[in-house]
């Protein structure tokens, strides 16, 4: 039977998401020492978390607007949702293309200020329309500046719009490799990629080698006349440097969709208010995703799609389990396997995993653990945190 756990919520999470934890949880808003807790946009840099939260769940890829570092010391992991919102990112981007190509925003203000009898409305429009004569996809070639679950999805809906796409992710997975269409040229570099390129989209997470990717001298590196597409994270292009090139005649148009003061009012800017994933298929689907990931490490210990631990999964053969946060640091699993056979517990099954600074510890035992061994576990130099999960509580 599952445990009673508390869960609560930052922003309005998808009842379908919700829907996926077991009936025994308390979810709310207004939880007190929470177990876990699920967030879309909310920020939580200046946010008191509780000692209780052993886990957040992003519904969401990005998790700029979680302490991840702080949660890395606790032992606590935070989930996400990566790919859980691509289709719709990626019929934005489309859309982006087109809005961008088709001049189609600078064409829509034009009939919104059209004025007079509808005789007089159909002359101006006859008159004014050559200003917005754009072009077509098919023969364009597009760049894709990071291959995961978003970008591989815009290259292949690119190339089936007819355009040749170059891609350049250096940090490519095997599995990202595998879903990328065989078409897909590569790059050596991002100055390689924006050479070759009519329309540069940029699909990156927001760190310091991402920061200000698009900078000055690589937009110097671009096709004249190329559009610009960011629908990743504000911060990884350079606003002013945009618009110096915009008014230079090098850029033809950038659309995004974070708006910024910077940007307002150019007219070969679209911003859009951060629709990437703003649609109910998406948010059902990154709710459901986290919601699940949450309750199985919960339950079970098992993590999935966890930004600051390694994906570590275990099929229970035991009913007593043990899950362990600890620094990635020499002899760590010697010290818990002396601990357990100190003890006299018999190790049934045991993986251990790392991910840069942190690793994560799964053991099933064939028999209960008491307070003593896991007090003891837990002042072994390294551990950040232990957890007890016997299956039938």
């Amino acid at each position: 039977m599952a445990k009673a756990y508390k869960i609560l919520t930052l922003n309005a999470i998808s009842a379908k998401g919700l829907g996926r934890l077991p009936q025994t949880y308390s979810v709310g808003g207004d939880i007190s020492e929470p177990d876990a807790i699920l967030v879309r946009s909310h920020n939580m840099h200046d946010m008191n978390i509780p000692s209780s939260v052993m886990a957040i769940g992003r519904a969401g890829a990005g998790t700029n607007n979680i302490p991840v570092k702080v949660m890395t010391e606790r032992g606590v992991p935070v989930f996400n949702a990566p790919g859980a919102n691509a289709n719709a990112v990626k019929e934005l981007v489309i859309a982006g293309m087109l809005m961008g190509v088709r001049n189609l925003v600078p064409a829509v203000k034009f009939c919104e200020g059209l004025t007079g009898s509808d005789e007089e409305v159909h002359k101006a429009t006859e008159a004014g329309k050559k200003k917005f004569a754009g072009g077509e996809l098919p023969g364009r070639t597009l760049g894709v500046i990071g291959l995961g679950a978003i970008g591989s999805l815009v290259a292949d809906a690119a190339i089936k719009f007819g355009m040749n796409v170059v891609g350049f992710d250096p940090g490519i997975t095997v599995e990202a490799a595998w879903r990328l269409p065989a078409q897909v040229k590569k790059a050596a570099s991002v100055e390689d990629l924006l050479r070759q390129s009519d329309f540069v989209s940029l699909h990156v997470p927001l760190i310091d080698a991402t920061r200000n990717l698009i900078n000055a001298d690589r937009i110097a590196a671009m096709r004249h006349d190329a559009i610009l597409l960011n629908f990743a994270r504000e911060g990884t292009v350079d606003n002013v440097a945009v618009i110096e090139a915009l008014n230079a005649g090098k850029l033809g148009a950038y659309i995004c969709d974070f708006p910024a003061n910077t940007l307002k009012g150019h007219a070969n800017v679209v911003t859009l208010p951060h629709l990437g994933a703003s649609t109910e298929e998406a948010e059902e689907n990154c709710a459901i995703m986290v919601a699940q990931q949450v309750a199985d490490f919960l339950e079970n210990g098992n993590i999935l799609n966890s930004v600051n631990f390694p994906n570590v999964e275990m099929g229970r053969e035991s009913a007593y389990r043990l899950a362990l946060s600890n620094a990635n640091v020499p002899n760590m699993v010697g010290a818990i396997t002396s601990a357990l056979a100190g003890a006299g517990l018999n190790i049934h099954n045991m993986v251990n995993k790392s991910k840069g600074d942190t690793a994560y510890t799964l053991v099933d035992v064939d028999s209960p653990v008491t307070d003593a061994v896991l007090k003891q576990l837990g002042s072994i130099n390294g551990v950040l945190n232990v957890r007890y999960l016997p299956a039938d509580e």
